[in-house]
């Protein structure tokens, strides 16, 4: 199975695709979508849906696990996150890959047990889970292999072989 992660953002989208075979784990590609600032917000959703698409029809993964929205403190920040969301969100839709969602403290209490943990804690068990000494530099990149990973350790993975 093929799974997807996605931090959503304006200025910059964190992408990972897993792949989980029941047991094992291990990281295919990882990277990140960068939207100029000095261009239109138009432009710059645009950019992440054509990226996003190319992404989908490179690597066909089979669900996405992405940072679900849920409380922001600045208003400005958390309007262009959720046009990001939105235009992600029809990209998924238009391939009909299922679609997973985490807040950030879930991603930490599956990943860490502690839903406060820190983002050391977080990187600690993301290094674990794939086996590896070294992360992507760009911390949406790591987020989005955590949130991946919290779908493998999550009860929707079990729901879904339950059916």
């Amino acid at each position: 199975m093929k799974i997807l992660g996605i931090d959503p953002g304006m200025a910059i989208v964190g992408y990972c695709i897993l792949d989980y075979n029941g047991m094992n784990l291990s990281l295919l590609h990882s990277g990140s979508i960068q939207t100029p600032k000095d261009k239109s917000e138009g432009e710059r959703l645009n950019e992440i849906y054509q990226d996003l698409r190319t992404i989908i029809s490179t690597y066909k993964p089979d669900i996405c696990a992405i940072e679900k929205l849920f409380f922001f403190r600045n208003y400005t920040t958390v309007m262009p996150v959720a046009h990001a969301r939105g235009v992600i969100l029809l990209a998924l839709n238009e391939f009909s890959i299922p679609v997973y969602e985490y807040t950030p403290i879930e991603v930490k209490q599956i990943l860490t047990g502690y839903g406060r943990a820190t983002k050391k804690e977080v990187e600690q068990m993301v290094k674990v889970a794939l086996g590896i000494d070294s992360l992507p530099k760009l911390d949406d990149t790591v987020d989005a292999i955590a949130i991946a990973i919290s779908y493998t350790r999550s009860n929707a993975l079990l729901d879904k072989y339950k059916n």
